[in-house]
């Protein structure tokens, strides 16, 4: 009996050391007031647990980690400031918007503007992977491939040959996938390709607990260079469910693209960062930065972000953006959890008569990001936002254009994670021509789409409301 009192004695004693040590944390050191909310109350409503939660989930350890790395290994990346200015004209208003958006932007980004790039849009796994797959094959110095998720059979045993196979003729091959993403498929391709010979790392490995239940601030960065001229990048993942006319067991729709002209070696330069973070290894010369030609038209520059940086800059640069549509927006998104002020962008764009349209997953992956989503709806429909959700299969697809001449691509999504506690790699293109094509591909899978609107919403069931509710709360968390 006395050893069982002690023991509550120690338990209480360490969950209030617990909770005052979390609830001190909070309010010194949380940004995010609705998150700092959040875990406050949790904190309070259960000092035994919550704290455990907050220290895994809630406090950025690996953003400590990333600036640690910025500070023992570089400083990171800065392009030169151009002696000549941004070559779009400026003569009506319109114009003067894009101009402007164009400085915002490359002042947010600390790369600049490159000029004579081309970009083309891959649909699916079908038109991507292919076409990978022959680059690789093709390469004749070097290769960089960094993803989220790599899975080591179908579509991937694929890649893990080809790259295998370049080695073998001597091409210098590196291989990043992020730690979490590796646990999505068994066995590991990391195992695969470094018993293959491959030099291949996982991004900020985790052990024991924390690998099971870390899922903040992951390099979720697409990316693959080959000879230092030719890029992909994009949402898509190395997985099987892109493969769509092979009938996988988990389909999953998506876009990637591929890029050709000056931007190529900002995209080379994010990759060899996390690179030199994980190995420390530094890929500089002429095999990995080669001087590139303008091949196109499209205007680019590269937008790096994550807990390393000194400020969110993809929120910043999609606030950009939204302020200055004047014309029109189209977003689709696989998760549509919009910070309270891009929701606010958003309504104030719709009040001035900007048409904003919304496409994302009727079923999602997680449900419980779905039941979240559902509840970000009723402020943008009530000021004339539209809003569509896509039928199966799961569309992981990322668009943003605006005004028919601005087009963000890459693997941001519009949700707290990404936004906040990823790495995220996006491009910033100032192309008609991109633009266009985008907004035909966003337009196809609205036709297939149900609108969503504010009488259905009123009419859901009570407990479906009562459980979007409850999943609106974890926001800050999803």
């Amino acid at each position: 009996m006395q050893a069982l009192i002690e023991w509550n004695v120690i338990t209480v004693s360490l969950s209030l050391l617990g909770g005052v040590a979390a609830l001190a944390h909070i309010l010194l050191r949380h940004r995010d007031h609705r998150s700092a909310a959040f875990w406050t109350a949790l904190v309070v409503l259960s000092p035994l647990v919550a704290p455990l939660l907050y220290l895994f989930l809630g406090i950025n350890i690996l953003r400590r980690r990333g600036r640690h790395y910025r500070r023992e290994n570089h400083e990171p990346w800065h392009d030169p400031v151009p002696e000549r200015p941004l070559p779009l004209a400026v003569d009506n208003d319109t114009a003067r918007d894009n101009q402007q958006l164009a400085v915002t932007l490359d002042r947010i980004s600390r790369f600049c503007f490159t000029h004579g790039n081309t970009v083309s849009p891959r649909i699916n796994g079908e038109e991507a992977m292919p076409r990978m797959l022959e680059a690789i094959h093709g390469a004749k110095s070097s290769v960089t491939l960094a993803s989220y998720i790599f899975e080591a059979h179908g579509i991937g045993q694929e890649f893990v040959t080809a790259l295998t196979a370049a080695v073998k003729r001597g091409v210098e091959v590196r291989v990043m996938v992020d730690d979490a993403g590796t646990r999505y498929s068994w066995p590991p391709v990391i195992e695969a390709l470094q018993k293959a010979g491959v030099p291949a790392r996982r991004f900020m490995p985790n052990h024991f607990l924390l690998r099971l239940i870390t899922m903040n601030l992951r390099n979720h960065r697409k990316v693959m260079v080959v000879d230092g001229r030719r890029a992909f990048t994009g949402g898509m993942n190395i997985r099987q469910g892109n493969m769509l006319l092979q009938n996988p067991d988990h389909p999953v729709q998506d876009l990637h693209f591929e890029i050709t002209g000056p931007v190529v070696a900002q995209i080379q330069r994010v990759f060899a960062e996390d690179w030199q973070f994980c190995t420390g290894e530094a890929l500089e010369g002429e095999r990995w930065f080669p001087s590139l030609e303008e091949y196109g038209r499209a205007s680019a520059l590269g937008i790096v972000d994550g807990p390393d940086e000194d400020m969110e800059v993809m929120p910043a640069a999609f606030f950009a953006a939204i302020n200055a549509a004047r014309e029109e927006i189209l977003i689709a998104s696989p998760y549509f959890l919009p910070t309270p002020v891009l929701v606010a962008a958003l309504r104030l764009a719709a009040i001035r008569g900007v048409k904003v349209r919304i496409v994302t997953p009727a079923v999602n992956n997680i449900p419980f990001v779905a039941w979240a989503a559902q509840t970000q709806y009723p402020p943008l429909l009530e000021v004339g936002c539209r809003i569509f959700e896509s039928p199966p299969p799961f569309d992981h697809s990322k668009i943003f254009v605006v005004d028919g001449v601005w087009s963000f691509l890459g693997s941001t999504n519009w949700d707290p994670r990404s936004l906040r506690l990823n790495f995220e790699f996006n491009v910033a293109f100032y192309d008609r021509a991109l633009a266009a094509r985008l907004r035909e591909i966003f337009q196809d899978k609205r036709a297939l789409s149900r609108e969503i609107t504010r009488e259905a919403l009123d009419a859901a069931p009570w407990p479906q409301k009562l459980r979007n509710g409850f999943a609106r709360l974890f926001i800050p968390l999803l």
